[in-house]
């Protein structure tokens, strides 16, 4: 059995099925739903970061589809009592001035009977039973980065720090400013948000009730989402709050009391009084889309794939869905015996994924645009469509199936 490694690649003759750079989720999801799929398959993955790094606060939402791929590969259930089901959605549109909140659009529902549309986790507890499950499958995990590549001899040769790693396909899972994808000659759409993504985690007096809520304000969307407590409880929540870059710096800057202070000034008291449990933390917001998503053996994945704005927490389950994809094409491959990073494989994961990321990113960017807008016809327009919504129970459902990531063209493992 191969297991992590910290070291140096230096040059391994043997070409390897599949290297991946990144050790991100969508890039372990990979590597590990590749070996399962097929355990002959030689699959490395190349991450810097040490095996237990310090843990971050950071949670993720995941959809009902990406949270079924999860348990395919035995790693959901490592986190599940921890998780925290999300059962229903509010949004609201008003000013910070506003009291009460007015609500335009209310989901309830399951994406299935008995089954949550999506799920609350903790990045880190993902991470690491993702990692866990690939080292008990087999995946070689080598503490070191992939900074290039070079093409020769019917195969792919990654360049790190340590040494060369041979392949026949190089998956690019590097962040979304990937220097890969820069290598491979890849060009890229891209612009700046001009605001940034306040993130933190507070605790609460008021049960959430496993409740989001989006409030859409004139600087931009703020998303409370539900949190298990460390003693269980639905008292604990996750923020991501969108404005300017200037007032982004202007909040995390105040003390512990006064963010608080202002954030209640944004929300309301529905929660009851808030605690933060961790220092917040602003990130700038691009949108970044590939003119392609491969190049010669060459796959983008995750991030490096697309950037796209966190308004509905969708990154994350577009790079699921990448890896469950591109997972399904390379095993088909392999016990084929055929290549997995020839170019009917990759023109086929492209075909398959450049379509969905593409109308993700419009949506996401057309929703910003329109709700970060005070002009007061634009404001009646879009609480009018948002009303009129929330009176058509097909197209509320046909939207929930759409965020748990079950609608459209799905990978066969987020059917299951």
């Amino acid at each position: 059995m191969e297991t992590t490694s910290d070291m140096p690649i230096r040059t391994r003759p043997r070409t390897q099925d599949i290297v991946v750079a990144g050790g991100g989720i969508a890039g372990l999801a990979l590597a590990l739903a590749v070996r399962r799929a097929c355990p002959g398959a030689t699959v490395t993955l190349c991450d810097p970061r040490p095996a237990h790094p310090a843990r971050s606060p950071r949670a993720v939402a995941v959809a009902a589809g990406a949270r079924r791929f999860l348990g395919d590969l035995d790693a959901w259930q490592a986190v599940a009592a921890e998780a925290q089901p999300i059962t229903a959605m509010t949004i609201t549109d008003s000013r910070p001035e506003d009291a009460p909140r007015p609500v335009y659009l209310d989901f309830a529902g399951e994406a299935e009977p008995g089954e949550p549309f999506a799920h609350m986790v903790f990045h880190d507890d993902l991470r690491t039973a993702l990692a866990e499950r690939c080292t008990a499958q087999g995946v070689t995990i080598v503490r070191d980065r992939v900074t290039g590549f070079r093409l020769g001899g019917g195969a792919l040769l990654a360049e790190a720090a340590t040494g060369v790693l041979r392949a026949r396909l190089l998956v690019a899972a590097d962040g979304g400013r990937s220097r890969l994808r820069e290598a491979a000659g890849i060009g890229t759409l891209a612009r700046d948000y001009g605001q940034a993504g306040i993130v933190a985690t507070l605790s609460h007096d008021i049960s959430h009730e496993g409740r989001a809520t989006q409030h859409f304000l004139p600087e931009g969307p703020l998303a409370i989402l539900p949190l298990r407590a460390a003693d269980g409880s639905p008292r604990r929540v996750s923020l991501v709050w969108t404005t300017s870059l200037a007032e982004a710096r202007r909040l995390v800057a105040l003390s512990p009391e006064a963010f608080v202070a202002a954030l209640q000034g944004r929300i309301g008291r529905d929660y009851g009084a808030l605690a933060l449990e961790d220092v917040p933390s602003a990130h700038a917001l691009r949108l970044v889309l590939p003119r392609r998503l491969v190049a010669e053996r060459v796959a983008l994945l995750g991030d490096a794939a697309r950037t796209i704005h966190p308004l509905a927490g969708q990154g994350l389950n577009l790079g699921l869905r990448d890896a469950a994809v591109l997972a399904e094409l390379a095993a088909e491959r392999l016990s084929l015996g055929l290549d997995p990073g020839d170019a009917e494989t990759l023109d086929a994961y492209q075909r398959a994924r450049r379509f969905d990321a593409l109308a993700m990113a419009v949506m996401t960017d057309g929703l910003n645009r329109l709700f970060s807008n005070d002009t007061l016809p634009v404001r009646l327009l879009r609480d009018v469509g948002l009303g009129l919504v929330d009176r058509l129970p097909r197209l509320k459902r046909s939207f929930m199936r759409d965020a748990a990531g079950l609608a459209g063209r799905v990978p066969r493992s987020f059917t299951r």
